[in-house]
């Protein structure tokens, strides 16, 4: 159960509140499990403050962090970052309390212009200060590990062939771009001028600037779109403008599809993962089926 801004301790609401001035009230946020603590402090003065806590070392900890360092990386499109304090085992993150609504990823969706402008915006921005993607994608033998622990979950596919497409991802997403590597459409928010920002930047990581938009074909397909029309629309994305559309997707959804189907197996599933996997096995069953014309794919 999520802490309540009531129930911390009255030294770290103080701590708190001295750095974003005399509140006039609070509103405790309950859903969600990446943090102990998810509150809006509304201030006299302004501006509000959209608060996240974590308490205690922990991999959530680590999260919080990287969106410390997301947020100055990708100032004007990541929430802003007011403060951040480690008090007693507490880490606390005020960002600027963004307001808007979430993006509809649904095919003719208005949205959609959007959404390819601000991810524009973000292929551009370089960075040195983030650990590249390729050291987190390691698990490049999942099929063969599935094969062997689950093999109910690899009948009918050719383990060889997705394992051997899945090797390449390592160095196909090396690179210097900024990646969020967790796309979907309630990770937009559209403020009333229309403009969209990118939030909860919980695992940030440097690589090739065509790697979100491959999460965004899986979250298209989702929305309704056809695999050709997600994929149709990703490609005309500037992270894809100087690169050839093969093999990476192929690669990626090889890769994504194992790596989703081992957390979902997994005897701790994180939330969600059955349905993440099965929507990446959906796309890997895509790029890996026979062409209409009866003849197989050349990739």
């Amino acid at each position: 159960m999520k802490t309540r801004w009531a129930d911390l301790p009255a030294h770290v609401r103080t701590a708190v509140v001295n750095r974003v001035g005399q509140l006039t009230g609070a509103k405790d946020i309950v859903q969600g499990a990446a943090s102990d603590l998810s509150t809006v402090l509304f201030t006299a003065e302004g501006p509000d403050v959209f608060l996240k806590g974590v308490r205690g070392v922990s991999v959530r900890m680590r999260w919080l962090r990287n969106e410390i360092t997301a947020g100055a990386i990708a100032a004007g499109i990541a929430p802003a970052v007011r403060f951040h304090a480690d008090i007693d085992d507490w880490l606390l993150v005020g960002f600027e309390h963004l307001k808007g609504r979430t993006a509809s990823l649904a095919p003719h969706s208005p949205d959609l212009g959007t959404v390819a402008e601000v991810l524009g915006t973000l292929s551009a921005i370089t960075t040195s200060e983030l650990r590249p993607l390729r050291d987190r994608w390691t698990l490049t033998d999942a099929w063969i590990t599935l094969a062997g622990t689950n093999p109910e979950v690899v009948a009918g596919w050719d383990v060889a062939k997705l394992t051997h497409h899945a090797t390449l991802i390592t160095e196909l997403i090396d690179g210097s771009c900024l990646l969020h590597t967790d796309m979907h459409g309630e990770q937009f928010l559209i403020d009333e001028s229309g403009a969209a920002h990118v939030i909860d930047w919980a695992f940030p990581a440097r690589g090739a600037a065509w790697v979100d938009g491959a999460f965004l074909t899986l979250r298209l397909i989702e929305a309704g779109h056809s695999p050709q029309e997600a994929e149709r629309w990703v490609l005309q994305l500037p992270g894809f403008a100087e690169v050839d559309a093969e093999p990476r997707l192929t690669a990626f959804s090889a890769f994504i599809a194992g790596l989703w189907t081992t957390w979902a197996v997994s005897s701790n599933p994180p939330a969600g993962a059955a349905h993440r996997a099965r929507l990446a096995l959906d796309y890997a069953a895509y790029r890996f089926r026979t062409n209409e014309n009866g003849g197989s794919l050349e990739w």
